[in-house]
């Protein structure tokens, strides 16, 4: 809306670079330092999200391989998991459980050195109430020795490489960054397409909306937010693929076109010179 191009295809040549950096470069990279940093098959000390935990009944070990047969099944959803989730009573005496029958469950492993935290910092002692598998007190933070993923599993890996424990500066500063100007680029495509769809009049409460979110995510489970974008991105994508379905012949007509004015363009500046 807002390009300034003689042709669609050189803005279209322009806008698939980002994705091309973002996508095959960066992720690329980060996937390799995950990966030969190995902290993607360790445990390490993190703040439990509450959507990736779940309590479960039954004391499992990862060193038996039939439990590790047993939560296989359960955490792959493949029709055998004969795994039920805890509805009970966890006692907790400062910061620990000193009750048994259930297992702690978080980002599909087995929570280890669990501690129960109240307002921030204060070991918690008393009683947790649990209802099929999660626990009803929402003002718990629970910290122990779990695997991980996202942002903070990226964070440990850089955290193991030559820059060491500045390493892990690396991720939150591009975060900051990338998301910075996602929210601008995907702001601006939003306001475009409700100009399109209910015109001028749309801009102001679909801004409303937008910045109401980013205030909601703020504070909202990240897993949540993750799952939402995920959604969000295909429902924009399934449309954008039917619509190139749609044009596929008049988008391979403009791209060869396009090639072909460029290569005349060229020749053209080398009988110039």
């Amino acid at each position: 809306a807002s390009a300034r191009a003689d042709e669609p295809v050189s803005e279209g040549m322009v806008s698939i670079l980002e994705p091309f950096i973002d996508t095959i470069v960066i992720c690329t990279l980060t996937g390799l330092v995950i990966l030969s940093s190995g902290v993607w098959s360790e445990k390490h000390e993190n703040e439990f999200s509450r959507t990736d935990m779940v309590i479960v009944e039954g004391s499992f070990d990862e060193s038996k391989e039939a439990d590790r047969e047993v939560l296989y099944h359960y955490f792959n959803n493949t029709g055998q998991e004969s795994v039920e989730k805890y509805t009970g009573t966890i006692l907790v005496e400062n910061g620990r459980a000193i009750s048994n029958g259930y297992t702690l469950l978080h980002a599909r492993s087995i929570a280890e050195n669990v501690r129960f935290i109240v307002a921030g910092e204060d070991p918690y002692s008393g009683s947790l109430r649990v209802e099929n598998g999660q626990l009803r007190k929402e003002d718990i933070t629970i910290i122990g020795e779990s695997l991980m993923h996202s942002a903070v599993l990226t964070s440990v890996a850089f955290g193991k490489g030559y820059f060491g424990d500045m390493g892990e500066y690396i991720v939150p500063i591009s975060l900051l960054l990338f998301a910075f100007s996602t929210a601008i680029a995907w702001s601006y495509y939003g306001d475009r397409a409700v100009v399109y769809l209910f015109g001028q009049r749309g801009v102001m409460p679909y801004r409303i909306i937008y910045v109401a979110g980013f205030f909601v995510a703020s504070f909202a489970d990240t897993t949540l937010v993750w799952t939402l974008s995920y959604v969000a991105i295909v429902l924009m994508t399934l449309p954008n693929l039917f619509g190139i379905m749609l044009l596929r012949r008049e988008m391979k007509d403009t791209v060869k076109a396009y090639w072909q004015d460029f290569d005349a363009e060229k020749a053209k500046t080398k009988e110039t010179k």
